[in-house]
């Protein structure tokens, strides 16, 4: 495979664009106030990195440390936990101002659960918040994972009471096969991507995001320039790219996308001319397992094709990058534990601002002396095996 930066960019026209009103200030007060009802719940931090903007010759990095979030070590819970509440509100037919932790925990409310089972597929960090979920509410979960996903996450996703296994199946059709066995067993699909017939549980997910947005705008004090953003099937990217188009309008930052070149089906079909998503087949094994999907959500790209404005593929060797600096910082920034998925965005921010042939994309996206970055570092170490091979071996070197 010929892996490198490629980057598209899509110009947005003055034309009809997607509805973004899910993710407007209704919608995330409701996504804070549930989370902020869950006796688990902190802001996770803010690393503002002054020296490696300095050292990179920007004017501001700050990355989002998502291995502090409810001790999962990766930002899924949010999705997961605000979804599971509102399927099983309106399950108990509960008003969504009644939908609060304190509330399902009643235990007249609990007992009606108990038939109740979740299902979904995960390359890790999703089964793992549906698992955490299923256990916060009482719910019996079952988990499917792709060929080759990490025995480590499988044993976390177990280790939280849920039935997980390793599945024959890519990622995209680990999902179809959950989904197959909800509608055989009458389980519940908790997956993080739409598809014909299935809308409403993805976008409640996506709205749970909104409140790692949320939390990121309080502690930046100011607005972002330039915003990256990694993709799998696009979930995470497209609902914070909605809350920033939604709440600011055309005062939202330059928001790029990223993906790895072995799962970039959201960079094809942005560079695709036809208006058709397209689809990576057949075996995907990029190191960065959260981002590997071969199928955009469709909820999802009706978002990013309109208000995201950069789609940017990547080697492996960029994650790795990214792990290296977060995980050894310059003078005092603070330390980001990040996995290969978190990372990806602040490897091709650096990558950008040294490596003299990528300028043209460097002065396409904008980034200059005045700009203030904003990334997320989706995971921590939830691979650790891993995690050691790229930050102390060395595995997949820049150059």
């Amino acid at each position: 495979m010929n892996e490198s930066i490629k980057a598209v960019h899509l110009a947005h026209t003055d034309g009809e664009l997607s509805d973004v009103s899910a993710f407007g200030s209704g919608a995330t007060a409701r996504a804070v106030t549930f989370h902020r009802s869950l006796p688990v719940y902190e802001p996770t931090p803010l690393a503002d990195l002054k020296c490696l903007a300095a050292g990179l010759g920007l004017g501001r990095i700050a990355v989002k440390d998502e291995s502090k979030r409810f001790g999962l070590n990766a930002f899924k819970g949010l999705g997961t936990s605000y979804s599971v509440a509102r399927y099983l509100a309106q399950y108990l037919d509960l008003p969504e101002s009644e939908m609060t932790y304190e509330t399902l925990q009643k235990p007249e409310y609990r007992e009606r659960l108990r038939g109740v089972t979740l299902v979904t597929a995960t390359d890790g960090n999703h089964g793992r918040g549906i698992a955490w979920a299923a256990k916060l509410f009482g719910l019996f979960a079952h988990v499917f994972m792709p060929k080759g996903s990490s025995p480590e996450r499988l044993a976390n996703i177990r280790g939280l009471g849920a039935e997980a296994a390793f599945t024959n199946y890519n990622y995209d059709d680990a999902v179809r096969y959950a989904a197959q066995m909800a509608k055989e067993k009458g389980w519940v699909l908790i997956q993080d991507t739409a598809f014909e017939g299935y809308t409403e549980i993805p976008l409640r997910i996506m709205q749970g995001y909104t409140t790692l947005a949320h939390e990121a705008m309080e502690q930046y004090d100011d607005m972002p320039t330039h915003i990256f953003l990694q993709a799998g099937v696009g979930s995470l990217p497209a609902a914070i790219t909605g809350y920033f188009a939604t709440h600011y309008g055309e005062k939202r930052p330059v928001i790029t996308i990223v993906e790895p070149n072995r799962a970039d089906c959201i960079y094809r079909t942005a560079a695709a001319s036809d208006g058709e998503r397209h689809i990576v087949t057949g075996e995907i094994n990029s190191i960065m397992a959260g981002l590997s999907c071969g199928e955009p959500s469709p909820i999802a790209w009706e978002i990013l094709k309109d208000y995201a404005d950069h789609f940017v593929s990547v080697p492996e060797w960029v994650a790795a990058k990214g792990m290296r600096i977060l995980g050894n910082p310059l003078d005092d920034d603070p330390r980001v534990v990040s996995g290969e998925s978190g990372a990806v965005t602040t490897g091709l921010v650096a990558e950008l601002m040294q490596n003299r042939s990528l300028d043209y994309l460097r002065d396409r996206i904008g980034l200059n002396k005045d700009s203030r970055i904003l990334c997320i570092s989706t995971e921590g170490d939830t691979d650790r095996t891993n995690y050691r091979r790229v930050v102390w071996d060395g595995l997949y070197p820049s150059y």
